[in-house]
C-alpha cells in the first residue's frame, strides 16, 4: 500500500502541488498552469494532474504512482453547484477530495486550531472554525461583494476621482494623480472602467495605501471605509474567547495598522494554503488506511 498524500493549491494563475509521506513530511513539489474550474474545467483538470505528476517526479517516483495516492485539491468555485463532484470523479488519484481554496487557506493558517481567517487580494473572503465547525462569509465577487479587496479599493479610487473632478467632493494629491494619468479626461476613466477586470482595478490598491500613509484625505477615507467593512465581517464571525485572527493575501500586511482594535487577536499564519492542502491530504490518507485496516 502506497503511503503518500498530495496536496494541491489550484490557483487562478498556477497549480502548486506537494507530496508528503503519512507523517506530513514533504518529499516533492510540482507546479503547472492555472485551475479556473468555473471558466475552463477541462484544462484545470489537466493542470491539477500535471502538477501532481511533477511533484512525484521531484520526489523520484514514477508518474504511474499517481493512481495510488490520496489527494486533496483546493480550488475556488469548488462549492458552486456540482463542480467539486465533477472534478472528484475525473481525478486520477486512488482517492481525491476537492475542497474550496478558502478551506486549505484556513487549514494552512490555523492548523487544527479554532480561529478566523480573512483573505485580501484582488478579492476578499472570510472563514472561521469554532469547535471544529466551519463558517465562511463573503467572497461574492467584485460586482456585489469583495469589500476591502484590491479591486474594490481601485474602483473606489476611480469613483472618488470623478467626484473630485465634478466638484462634488474635495480633490487631493491621489485624485489629481489619477486624473492626470487619464489626461484629465473623465471619459477616459469611464472607458477604462467599462472594460476593466478586477485585477485591473486592484493594481491601484498599493497606490491607495501609499497615499493614505502620507495622510492624503481621499486615500485615508477609502482605506478607513475598507477597514470598517473588514471590522463588520470579523464581528459577524467573532465569538467570546476566539483565540486568533489571521490576515492572509497580498494586502494583509497593509491593513494591519488600520485594524488596531483587533491587534490583540492578530496572529501570523502558521503556513500557506499549499501546506494546508497537504495537511488535509495526510488526514485523508490516514483515514483511508484506518478504513482498510
Amino acid at each position: 500500500m502506497t503511503e503518500l498524500a498530495i496536496g494541491i493549491d489550484g490557483g487562478g494563475t498556477s497549480c502548486r502541488a506537494a507530496i508528503a509521506d503519512r507523517n506530513g513530511t514533504i518529499i516533492g513539489r510540482g507546479k503547472s498552469g492555472p485551475a479556473n474550474i468555473l471558466s475552463d474545467l477541462d484544462n484545470s483538470l489537466l493542470n491539477i494532474a500535471d502538477s501532481a505528476r511533477q511533484a512525484l517526479r521531484d520526489a523520484g517516483l514514477a508518474a504511474e504512482t499517481i493512481s495510488s495516492v490520496a489527494a486533496v485539491v483546493g480550488v475556488a468555485g469548488a462549492n458552486v453547484t456540482d463542480y467539486g463532484q465533477r472534478i472528484e470523479k475525473a481525478l486520477p488519484f486512488a482517492e481525491g477530495r476537492v475542497v474550496t481554496d478558502a478551506l486549505i487557506a484556513l487549514q494552512g493558517a490555523l492548523g487544527d486550531a479554532d480561529g478566523i481567517v480573512g483573505a485580501f487580494g484582488t478579492g476578499s473572503v472570510y472563514n472561521a472554525r469554532k469547535d471544529g465547525r466551519l463558517n465562511g462569509i463573503g467572497g461574492w465577487g467584485f460586482v456585489v461583494g469583495d469589500q476591502a479587496s484590491g479591486a474594490r479599493l481601485g474602483r473606489d479610487l476611480m469613483e472618488r476621482s470623478l467626484l473630485a473632478h465634478d466638484g462634488v467632493r474635495p480633490a487631493s494629491p491621489i485624485t489629481d494623480a489619477v486624473m492626470a494619468e487619464y489626461g484629465n479626461d473623465p471619459e477616459h476613466i469611464v472607458e477604462f472602467a467599462h472594460s476593466a477586470r478586477p485585477t485591473d482595478f486592484a493594481r491601484y490598491a498599493p497606490v491607495v495605501f501609499e497615499h493614505a500613509a502620507k495622510g492624503d484625505a481621499v486615500a485615508v477615507g477609502i482605506v478607513t471605509d475598507a477597514a470598517t467593512a473588514i471590522g463588520e465581517s470579523l464581528e459577524a464571525l467573532l465569538w467570546p474567547n476566539c483565540p486568533s485572527i489571521c490576515l492572509l493575501g497580498g494586502l494583509a500586511e497593509a491593513y494591519e495598522p488600520w485594524l488596531s482594535r483587533y491587534r490583540p487577536l492578530l496572529a501570523k499564519p502558521k503556513n500557506d494554503a499549499l501546506h494546508g492542502a497537504v495537511e488535509l491530504a495526510v488526514k485523508l490518507l490516514n483515514e483511508r488506511q484506518r478504513g482498510s485496516a
